[in-house]
């Protein structure tokens, strides 16, 4: 997170804000030491808890802002679960919406200054798809028996193509997870990776005005980058879901 100036040139560190750091000193990492990414989940835990207990308490006719923003959420990852899954996947919507409100959280408060953004690391998102993969089969094989196989086998397809296409859908299911994790933890780091180096430059003078004006900018896509990325891994689970439920092709 360095930015030093030296005879030689500019010198800055825009990986360093994604370093894990114990919060009482030292430079060892335990499992059971509270570091920066500690403090912000457990904040993304406190804001969720804020927004949907807290901030719906009243549950009145005419919500105010709060209320409204919850139920706005609500409404919107419930719709999303019917959807795609059907009513059937209503009852999973808990942890659907769990979630959800997690990453988006998660995403929103690494935007604030001198904040850990726990979303750009691959243990992190790697544990949430690792869950939603396990669950999903596990439901998978209680839901469906050894028809969850089916998920596998194209019926639909020549009878020939068909050991060919079951082993590309095998291999496609297990990288599931990688790509679910990746793919989130992926697209956070390299906004504020940009971010950061955008605002390395702004200390020189002569482009300090181009630093800022991209700074503005990226910082705007980082807004929308935070909502899409919670969508997109939301519906992603819904699709797992839904494939759980109903495995045939």
């Amino acid at each position: 997170m360095a930015t030093e100036q030296h005879s030689e040139g500019l010198t800055f560190h825009p990986m360093d804000q994604f370093i894990v750091k114990p919060l009482f000193g030292g430079t060892e990492v335990h499992w059971y030491t509270p570091t920066n990414a500690t403090l912000w989940m457990g904040l993304v835990a406190l804001c969720i808890i804020g927004l949907l207990v807290f901030g719906t308490r009243g549950r009145a006719i005419i919500p105010n802002r709060i209320q409204s923003i919850a139920e706005l959420l609500y409404g919107m990852v419930r719709k999303m679960v019917e959807d795609v899954t059907g009513k059937d996947g209503l009852k999973y919507f808990p942890y659907v919406m769990t979630l959800f409100c997690f990453i988006l959280f998660a995403n929103f408060l690494a935007l604030l200054p001198k904040s850990f953004s726990s979303t750009s690391h691959i243990a992190v998102t790697a544990t949430l798809a690792l869950l939603v993969f396990v669950g999903v089969t596990v439901l998978g094989f209680v839901k469906n028996g050894s028809h969850f196989l089916g998920l596998f086998w194209v019926s639909s397809a020549p009878l020939a193509l068909r050991p060919v296409l079951a082993v590309i859908e095998l291999i496609s299911y297990f990288v599931r997870p990688v790509s679910h994790s990746i793919r989130l933890a992926g697209n956070v780091m390299a906004g504020h990776a940009v971010i950061k180096v955008f605002a390395a430059f702004a200390a020189v003078a002569a482009i300090a005005p181009v630093s800022i004006v991209a700074i503005t900018a990226m910082y705007g896509l980082e807004v929308l980058v935070a909502l899409i990325q919670a969508y997109v891994f939301t519906i992603l689970t819904c699709v797992y879901l839904k494939d759980a439920l109903h495995p045939a092709h």
